[in-house]
């Protein structure tokens, strides 16, 4: 790999004390091989747990690896938002902390970035079986929610895998746009309002999480039916473009 620019790598944290150790330690280890300047920002949501207290012991023999802690807010978008406030970082992105995205991807991820794509999405959709470890029900969810996205996604840029959490995308591309501070699907609204020309994803194996307990619930649809509407509305032709 070619030198490329820094990278500064989001992991939201609400109550993961028993994976971000791990989490954090595979991250330096498919990191630290490269040719770049790199960064990990763990952005916690005030956890009970502990989780902030094992990233600052990490911290202190690592420090790429910084802890940002959110008292007053909630929500997986608006912490991935909020981690890259806090860099100068040209490259942005973002990983689980529940060990379900393999950091060995990565190298693929920044690789795609350094060729010139504007964003690289680890997608569950590329190669058949990567959700193996998933119920019936799960996956029918899962690709009922991608159809559905269809509708608001730029047909020039469009992803078979718009609602991943694990992908990398310039500064740039999207810088100053305001994006919903709720909900899990952050990388739908950058596709649909970001900055974006190319898109290349690059596929990985869906794993099951390793410890804790899942943070999406009944809400987290509400949510995903909201962005959807509001995206729809806003790609809408206005009155002057309509005539």
């Amino acid at each position: 790999m070619a030198r490329t620019e820094k990278f500064a790598l989001v992991v939201p944290t609400l109550n993961e004390a028993g994976n971000i150790e791990r989490v954090l330690e595979r991250l330096v280890e498919a990191l630290s091989p490269l040719p770049l300047q790199w960064e990990i920002i763990v952005v916690d949501d005030n956890s009970e747990d502990g989780t902030g207290d094992l990233v600052k012991a990490r911290a202190v023999f690592e420090n790429r690896i910084r802890l940002v802690v959110r008292t007053a807010e909630r929500g997986l978008a608006g912490a991935i938002a909020h981690g890259w406030e806090k860099t100068d970082a040209k490259l942005l992105g973002v990983i689980d902390a529940d060990l379900q995205h393999p950091p060995a991807v990565l190298p693929s991820l920044l690789e795609a970035m350094n060729a010139g794509s504007d964003i690289a999405i680890a997608s569950r959709y590329i190669r058949p079986h990567s959700m193996d470890g998933w119920n019936r029900m799960r996956k029918l969810l899962s690709q009922i929610s991608v159809l559905a996205s269809a509708p608001v996604q730029r047909r020039e840029v469009r992803a078979k895998d718009p609602l991943s959490g694990f992908f990398i995308v310039r500064r740039e591309c999207v810088e100053g746009i305001e994006f919903q501070k709720t909900g899990f699907k952050l990388l739908l609204e950058i596709l649909a309002k970001g900055r974006i020309k190319s898109v290349a994803e690059i596929p990985f194996r869906f794993a099951n999480r390793a410890n804790g307990s899942s943070k999406a619930n009944a809400l987290t649809g509400v949510h995903y039916l909201r962005l959807l509407l509001k995206l729809a509305f806003e790609r809408r032709p206005g009155p002057e473009r309509a005539r």
